[in-house]
């Protein structure tokens, strides 16, 4: 059967690509006449090949030992924070070589998702695995938080978890999943399962697991990193021209730069530039025109990979954005046009279901989601607006940015807003009722004190004179907060 193109996914495990292995890869697809790749949002590599050159391709690929995947996905990557460090800061006990060493004990190709995550950085997602690794205070011990695959259902891991262990937990788990079933025990039935297999060796009790709060770090241009430099480059259409990437490939060489570093926000990054290697990386930045002090209101968004329709709903609002001089600092934003996308985001457009293909684009609908405390390590999300135009995301968009800041300025004020702080971030977000006007949530689980209303008292006990304790909005202008929809 004729087809237009390969689309072809090949796996940068932890997003850590030794700079020879890319050359090799981009060689080969220049005999393939690709003139552009893509990076994709768990550090995977993407390029489209014709498909009189796709056979060549794939045999070069296969001969050279490199895991690829063509149309359906069935091995996603796996990514780790590894691209992080010693760049966005350092971990107690994470290093490069441990990162490696586990890494390097997978002797398997796993079929769920699976994340390596510092704790303290929040430059990479934590919880868009099914299996998220964490690094705990505890030396060479790492929290497990599983996700139930279709939903945003957690489950953690009662002990922590010994880092040579890492890649036969994730065997297990990767072999037990479909075992687990459903309800609200699927997590400990799947730990049951796996324990059962074990023999691991004995796994102390954790801390309570903490957080950082999200602050994407600029991850752009040249900076320092001790007595070196780093270079991040972005591409506002996600395209990074073969030739430049082959140039990148041998300057690396010629300059012993071992590694390159591809990210979730689909840039890459090289580390460890010599301060007199500089010129070299400038020159070719020059030649082929690529500009890397990019906003930090356009560098904040996840798109689905390979979404040209994502694109350019993303270009459309960040020109807004710009346009208003709107401040994004401390949120990210993602945009979901297939069912499923397991995306993070403090704010979240959906393209609505529903839509009959026949129908011009002119009929798309989108609604609005955002999690309870605007943070993406959160994975519930819920509704804040439904069934609108592409023409009227924007004000709501600014209407949340303004709310996100509003609860910044009472969290971190000395006298913060007793009713606020109270319905800010609670992980009971999803059971509540929401005001309309200025999104304060009523849980029955902490009622209003400030207006004697006591907690565990549910909202339809609430006097019909309610009015919201922030805004005054009336009782008529709450509703009920819906749980977001499934992910992969």
């Amino acid at each position: 059967m004729f087809r237009k193109n390969y689309n072809v996914k090949i796996n940068l495990p932890g997003g850590i690509v030794a700079a020879g292995e890319l050359y090799s890869i981009v060689e080969a697809a220049g005999r393939a006449r690709v003139e552009e790749m893509q990076l994709g949002s768990r550090q995977q590599l993407f390029c489209k090949v014709a498909d009189k050159y796709g056979p060549a391709f794939l045999k070069e690929l296969d001969q050279a030992g490199i895991f690829y995947e063509t149309e359906n996905e069935v091995h996603p990557n796996i990514i780790s924070s590894y691209v992080a460090e010693g760049v966005f800061g350092r971990s107690a006990w994470v290093s490069e070589g441990l990162y490696k060493d586990i890494l390097g004990g997978f002797d398997f190709r796993p079929r769920l998702k699976i994340n390596l995550v510092e704790s303290s950085q929040s430059f990479v997602p934590f919880f868009t695995g099914h299996l998220n690794f964490v690094s705990s205070p505890v030396n060479n011990h790492w929290y497990l938080v599983l996700r139930q695959r279709g939903s945003n259902r957690l489950y953690y891991w009662k002990a922590g978890i010994y880092s040579p262990e890492i890649p036969r937990i994730c065997q297990l788990v990767d072999e037990c999943f479909p075992l687990a079933g459903e309800g609200e025990d699927w997590g400990q039935r799947l730990a049951e399962a796996v324990q059962t297999r074990g023999g691991f060796s004995e796994q102390p009790l954790l801390p309570a697991l903490r957080l950082p709060e999200f602050r994407l770090p600029y991850y752009e241009g040249f900076n320092r990193s001790g007595n070196k430099n780093w270079l991040g480059i972005y591409r506002r259409e996600e395209l990074f021209p073969l030739a430049f990437l082959k140039d990148v490939c041998l300057i690396a060489l010629q300059t012993k730069v071992g590694q390159l570093y591809t990210t979730p926000w689909k840039s890459l990054l090289i580390k460890d530039i010599e301060e007199h290697d500089v010129p070299l990386w400038e020159y070719v930045l020059g030649k082929y025109r690529m500009n890397v002090r990019h906003a930090s209101n356009e560098l904040n968004w996840q798109i689905e990979d390979l979404c040209p329709d994502g694109l350019r709903l993303k270009r459309y609002l960040v020109r807004l954005l710009d346009q208003d001089d709107i401040r994004t600092e401390g949120l990210s934003f993602s945009v979901k046009t297939k069912a499923g996308s397991g995306l993070p985001g403090s704010v979240v457009i959906r393209k609505q279901e529903g839509i009959r293909p026949d129908q011009l684009k002119l009929l798309d609908r989108y609604s609005i989601w955002h999690t309870p405390d605007f943070s993406p390590h959160v994975r519930e999300t819920v509704l804040y607006r439904k069934d609108l135009e592409k023409e009227h995301l924007f004000p709501y968009i600014v209407s949340l940015c303004k709310e996100f800041y509003r609860l910044q300025s009472e969290r971190h004020s000395p006298l913060p807003s007793q009713a606020t702080a109270m319905h800010a971030g609670k992980e009971e977000a999803a059971g509540g009722w929401q005001c309309c006007n200025c999104l304060t949530v009523y849980h029955e689980q902490y009622g209003d004190e400030e207006q004697g209303i006591a907690p565990g008292t549910p909202f339809a006990q609430v006097a019909s004179d309610y009015a919201c304790s922030v805004c005054g909005g009336s009782k008529s202008e709450f509703r009920p907060m819906e749980k977001s929809p499934a992910v992969e």
